[in-house]
């Protein structure tokens, strides 16, 4: 039964994620609107995949906050990445500037208004992301990082990169972490039914010093590695 679920899986999905994407590429230029809404249905294309074909329960415990805030997400797999534009409406995700190269995803990345982060540039490039995290949280949109900057298997406990700190400092927003613990099921080609939850953790305030922040978030993203 799981590997007749992984074949259909992966075939509707593939299949799916090739079609939605091209509408999003093609209408990027012209139809803002409507490429969100490509956007938005690879996202949910996915969330169905995994909860309807592998037969996942998704479970999510607490919601996301009413007023602007960071999320700082735990990241265990590409399902987390993929399934924020459903989990939150328009978030703005901090992504690695190496994913802004690939040939067609990163127009349509900025297109969507992800942020891209490059931690080899200097501080012009620095304080231009700084804007565009200031514009989309001024628009309403939430504000997403993985601050562990990758993905780290489940059980695994890994500092912070250092630029999420500064990030925080300069933001003044407050911190949502969110525990995600999706690696055993889908970190793996031969996918699994066990569920995957979402844990939303009490709002960490602005303004803390980094050494307290840094570690409030780090436990509350990995509360589901027991």
């Amino acid at each position: 039964m799981i590997l007749l679920r992984n074949i259909a899986f992966y075939t509707v999905f593939w299949i799916g994620s090739f079609v939605v994407t091209f509408g999003a590429f093609v209408t990027s230029p012209f139809d803002p609107k409507l490429f969100r809404g490509f956007v938005h249905a690879w996202s949910g294309l996915q969330r169905w995949c995994v909860t309807r074909l592998l037969g996942v329960p998704l479970v999510i415990e607490g919601k996301p906050a009413d007023e602007p805030v960071l999320y700082a997400i735990k990241h265990e797999s590409f399902f987390e990445a993929i399934d924020a534009p459903t989990l939150f409406h328009l978030p703005g995700v901090f992504t690695k500037a190496e994913l802004f190269r690939i040939p067609g995803w990163g127009p349509a990345a900025r297109a969507y208004g992800l942020v891209e982060v490059d931690r080899e540039a200097g501080a012009k490039t620095l304080m231009a992301m700084m804007r565009q995290a200031r514009k989309l949280s001024a628009e309403g949109r939430p504000l997403v990082i993985f601050p562990e900057g990758t993905r780290v298997p489940h059980g695994e406990r890994r500092p912070l990169q250092a630029g999420f700190a500064g990030l925080y400092k300069v933001l003044g927003l407050p911190v949502v972490p969110v525990a995600v613990d999706s690696g055993p099921t889908y970190h793996r080609w031969l996918k699994t039914s066990r569920p995957i939850t979402y844990r939303f953790g009490a709002p960490i305030p602005a303004g803390l010093p980094r050494d307290e922040v840094e570690a409030r978030v780090l436990d509350a993203i990995n509360a589901l590695n027991e």
